[in-house]
């Protein structure tokens, strides 16, 4: 490319983006002013928005439709290599995919896929072998909708009826209906506003629901009785603490329904007993800052916590007849360093998945005895999963492997002998080898001693001299960790000569809980920090240079983006901002949305607090976007998203265009039939994942590769 040639990175010549009107309105909080130009891109009918897009004010569409418009003329040029994207990716998909087979009693239930088809089907056989019976295409419930997800779909305890549940806006509110699966016939009954799971009642007359406010919280459990009205469902709990979010979930026993509330630091349990029904009862009061959650055995309940201490979490028993902390007592104590992340309990066996060192394992426990015994992998980064089935009195143990170069693995492990069966491996139609490719795991240091662990994944004869484009992907919130796990998709960018990283920054629990801890509130700042260490010691490594980085988040890793675009552009030819969590100091103050009394623990309450004020305001990348040059980024948003509403990527875009100084590509777009997770089918959301590696090949000069 000779000097006078056009940055890949540059807006095209002759395109004019749109150009939001600036209508300033100006807040004061703590005695501290503060202007938004942009806050009428916020629809002030958002509750009705998420239930009908079409009511949408007509110059908040009108906006949002011109952005799209840009975008799509502005990618024009990359239509075919988003066309080959999508075309190999697909490729790498078994469309006639299956999951292995759930033994629960008499049958066998699994979900499968037509070759060709969008959306799953759930599917049963005798337990034994025999012809399978189609109970849900969910292909046909979607039929001529713009958007459809599946929800839980659970059969009742006698086999007899499906209850499932679906979502065809994309605001995660579920309707439930049941289907009789003798005859495929549907019930009259439909629950709207739910949650998307149920829970059923052990004589199978019965399931229990979560329910929505006005402000699309989950915040009631109630009891459905077949055959009546739901309207005059029985209201089991409410959750008064706008704060708390509400769920309601069952033992691996099937003998208790669990009612939790939870915010992201504290949690509350109560039982219903499922063999004598009554009101729920408490197992312990809420206390700030604990955690816990339930199993059960016998006359024994088995708790994951982090009381007294528990940095890490520990396990304790209590009596079910007298299930409160007073009678706690520890079975797993706390180890510093050795996070206890899921316990899942048979009725001989012991489950739990833990993580030392980054690394996870599983560690199966003979009740009877105590023995434990660990399951373990010799990889230097991979991912496992644990799947209870609907079965407790068994000696299978069904858990997941895969790592950045191994496809999943799916093996059934039976906790008496140890012997171990293979039971699925992800098929890769158009081939993958394994041995083409490397996955490391190195340690980047921070400014403040620590050392960020990265995960890599790229082909073997990749130059590792600095000259390699790098896709840089990161989180840091809540806790979760990002496994380095398989991922078809990525390959793509691999292929085409990318390292692909992903950083695991403070704030999700890598290291433990103190990584997390280290991450949220007064010390967030971290995770930007850590993720611009490690794009820095990636690139002073040879894996890539500054400059050949495009960085990917979403959501909660949106937010990452927003602020390291902030504080080191210069690291980064492009930025992917999924559904990002930008405008946080405007969300934060708004007690309105879904999603802000439950992540007050996470962020801070700035409406309360002048210190959680100021210290959201020193971060929030809406805040402090700055009359600087910046990477090209790629914005992404869904209209009826409940969690990072539409409105923040909007008001982050307007405000680059009308104050950065260079002329890199900036471009939003909105999903205007979807939410959170995007398209809802397999092949739609391919399509976008194929839009956004294109957009990362087309910044870094790779879009003809």
């Amino acid at each position: 490319m000779s000097s006078s040639a056009p940055s890949p990175a540059a807006a095209p010549a002759g395109l004019v983006p749109p150009v939001a009107a600036a209508r300033p309105v100006t807040t004061t909080e703590h005695g501290i002013a503060r202007t938004d130009a942009y806050g009428w891109l916020r629809a002030d009918n958002w509750q009705a928005v998420m239930r009908d897009p079409a009511v949408l004010a007509p110059d908040i569409r009108a906006h949002l439709e011109a952005e799209n418009a840009y975008t799509a003329a502005a990618m024009a040029d990359t239509e075919a290599l988003q066309a080959a994207l999508f075309k190999e990716m697909r490729a790498r998909i078994k469309e006639d995919d299956s999951s292995v087979p759930a033994p629960d009693g008499p049958f066998a239930y699994a979900m499968r896929y037509r070759e060709g088809a969008q959306h799953p089907l759930l599917v049963r056989t005798p337990r034994d072998g025999g012809d399978e019976t189609v109970l849900l295409d969910a292909n046909a419930l979607a039929e001529g909708k713009a958007y459809f997800q599946l929800g839980g779909a659970d059969h009742s305890p006698d086999h007899a009826l499906l209850a499932y549940a679906y979502d065809d806006k994309g605001s995660e509110s579920y309707t439930v209906r049941l289907r009789e699966l003798a005859t495929g016939a549907e019930r009259a009954e439909a629950i709207e506003g739910t949650t998307g799971g149920v829970v059923w009642a052990a004589d199978a007359a019965a399931f229990y629901y979560t329910t929505l406010d006005d402000n699309h919280r989950p915040d009631k459990v109630f009891r459905h009785v077949l055959g009546n009205d739901p309207a005059r469902d029985e209201l089991i709990y409410e959750e008064e603490d706008p704060g708390f979010f509400l769920g309601v979930d069952a033992t691996q026993s099937n003998r208790f329904v669990l009612v939790d509330s939870h915010d992201h630091e504290t949690s509350e349990v109560r039982l219903i007993d499922m063999t004598a029904p009554g009101a729920p009862v408490l197992v312990a009061a809420r206390q700030e800052g604990e955690e816990y959650s339930v199993e059960h055995r016998g006359d024994t309940l088995y708790i994951l916590t982090n009381a007294g201490g528990a940095e890490d979490f520990k396990i304790v028993t209590a009596p079910v007849s007298a299930p409160g902390r007073d009678n706690w007592t520890d079975l797993v104590p706390h180890r510093a360093g050795v996070l206890i992340l899921g316990l899942t309990l048979y009725e001989r066996f012991m489950v739990r998945l833990e993580r030392e060192g980054g690394l996870p394992r599983i560690v199966v426990r003979e009740l009877a005895t105590g023995a434990e015994h660990a399951i373990a992998f010799d990889e230097e980064a991979y991912s496992l999963g644990l799947s209870g089935g609907y079965e407790f009195d068994t000696t299978t143990l069904r858990f997941t492997y895969s790592s950045m170069t191994t496809p999943d693995r799916v093996y059934d492990y039976d906790m008496a002998s140890r012997e171990r069966v293979l039971r699925k491996e992800q098929e890769i139609p158009s081939g993958h080898d394994p041995d083409a490719y490397v996955t490391r795991r190195v340690f980047a240091p921070a400014t403040d001693g620590e050392t960020v662990p990265v995960s890599l994944l790229y082909r073997k004869d990749t130059p590792l001299d600095g000259t390699a484009p790098l896709l840089l992907y990161g989180y840091g919130a809540y806790g979760i960790s990002i496994p380095a796990s398989f991922s078809t998709t990525r390959l793509s960018l691999v292929d085409r000569g990318f390292v692909y990283a992903i950083a695991h920054i403070r704030g999700g629990k890598e290291k433990g809980f103190r990584w997390y801890k280290d991450g949220k509130r007064e010390k967030k700042t971290n995770s930007f920090d850590d993720f611009i260490a490690a794009a820095r010691h990636l690139g002073a490594a040879g894996f890539t240079a500054p400059g050949r980085i495009v960085a990917w988040g979403g959501s909660a890793g949106g937010m990452l983006m927003g602020a390291v675009a902030n504080k080191a552009p210069e690291l980064f030819a492009g930025i992917i901002a999924e559904v990002p969590f930008v405008d946080v100091l405007a969300t934060m103050l708004d007690d309105t949305l879904p999603l802000t009394p439950p992540e007050w623990p996470e962020w801070g309450n700035p409406i309360e607090s002048e210190s959680d004020y100021r210290t959201i305001a020193a971060y929030s990348p809406y805040d402090n976007v700055a009359a600087q040059a910046y990477p090209a980024i790629l914005a992404l948003g869904g209209l009826t998203d409940p969690r990072v509403t539409y409105w923040e990527p909007a008001k982050w875009v307007a405000k680059l265009r009308a104050t950065k100084t260079d002329d890199r590509l900036l471009i939003l777009k909105t999903n205007m039939d979807a939410g959170h997770g995007g398209a809802s089918g397999r092949f739609d959301r391919l399509k976008e994942t194929a839009f956004s590696t294109a957009f990362a090949l087309k910044v870094v000069g790779r879009a003809a590769a």
